[in-house]
């Protein structure tokens, strides 16, 4: 009997041991369930009663993915960009020159674009998010653009354009703060039953869209074939330079998207600091989730799984008191050990 049990527990070690090393989205799910499991013992602590403990639990929750749904969305992107061999360290810039834009438009105040061309309400809302979303696409096929064209590595491309949209954003806010309508902030803000569910609800919707793309589309597969080799996809028939294009663009995009969801749920925007690191925890949550630095793999269940992980981490560290500054570091202590692990993997 007892020679029974442990050939089960030999062989249960072993598959457990081939998934871990094999299939990255397995590592990322038992992290992600390890790290929920000590969030939820460390509140139960704090809590006498199980009502309270589970009215805490829910709000907590509801809060971390509400906070974290904007640089969800933009972690989604970077997964496409990584995964094709490519890096976007543009997207706080991109985020925060599409907010200016959108405040500008839709600012209430004397200097207000679309009010002073007879625009407001729902007609002015959705100018204005047009307008916002096409200059992230702009601005995405922009460094696209520079990246295939001009043939520039995407670490400077992006390098370079981080300075530039924060730079010219910063020079023409300057002392301007324009003011949102009310009508505009219940975009995000709008609450299902006690809940204020809308940038969760966006982000779920965005994850499921391009998990579809990522598996059942030809664009999907061109991805990843030009990040596993990029020489081998175009002798295959693959206009590499267009799909990076298209990738890029995507990544704007998304970038305008949380930014939109950014200003409809705050209400104002601090032009000189917002964004700021958001690339850092995009890369971040697509690298925790198994998204290979190298390119030509990765997936979008992984990278929520990893954006996941990042935030009860840090919901965590906020429980724990842990300064805010060295957050920071235990967050790239990750990102270094995952890294760590994928060349131990390919190694």
């Amino acid at each position: 009997m007892k020679m029974v049990k442990e050939k089960k527990l030999t062989a249960f070690l072993g598959w457990f041991r081939h998934k871990w090393t094999t299939q990255p989205l397995f590592s990322t799910a038992i992290a992600l369930a390890i790290m929920i499991i000590l969030q939820t013992l460390v509140l139960g602590f704090n809590y006498p009663s199980f009502g309270e403990w589970f009215h805490s639990w829910t709000n907590n929750w509801i809060n971390i993915l509400r906070n974290n749904a904007a640089i969800g969305i933009m972690a989604l992107g970077m997964t496409f960009v990584i995964i094709s061999g490519g890096i976007d360290l543009a997207v706080g810039s991109t985020l925060v020159a599409v907010g200016a834009v959108v405040m500008m438009l839709l600012d209430g105040g004397p200097k207000g674009i679309l009010l002073n061309l007879g625009f407001t309400g729902v007609p002015a809302f959705i100018i204005a998010i047009i307008i916002g979303l096409m200059l992230g696409a702009l601005l995405g096929e922009g460094i696209g653009l520079l990246v295939t064209k001009g043939k520039i590595p995407p670490f400077i491309a992006t390098l370079g354009a981080m300075k530039i949209f924060r730079s010219v954003t910063q020079h023409f806010m300057q002392g301007y703060n324009p003011t949102v309508p009310k009508g505009f902030l219940q975009i995000s803000s709008l609450r299902i039953g006690n809940y204020m569910l809308m940038p969760i609800l966006y982000w779920g919707i965005i994850a499921g869209i391009l998990y579809f793309v990522s598996q059942r589309t030809t664009f999907g597969r061109q991805i990843i074939a030009i990040g596993s080799n990029e020489r081998s996809a175009k002798l295959s028939g693959v206009n590499v330079h267009r799909v990076k294009r298209r990738i890029y663009a995507l990544m704007g995009l998304l970038v305008a998207f949380a930014a939109i969801i950014q200003v409809s749920r705050i209400g104002s925007m601090d032009f000189s600091n917002a964004g700021s690191g958001n690339e850092m925890d995009a890369i971040a949550a697509a690298i925790v989730g198994g998204t290979n630095m190298s390119g030509g793999r990765g997936t979008i269940i992984g990278t929520v799984f990893g954006m996941l992980i990042i935030a009860v981490m840090n919901n965590l560290l906020n429980i724990f008191g842990v300064p805010p500054f060295l957050r920071e570091a235990f967050k790239g202590l990750i990102v270094i050990g995952a890294v760590l692990l994928q060349k131990k993997d390919e190694g």
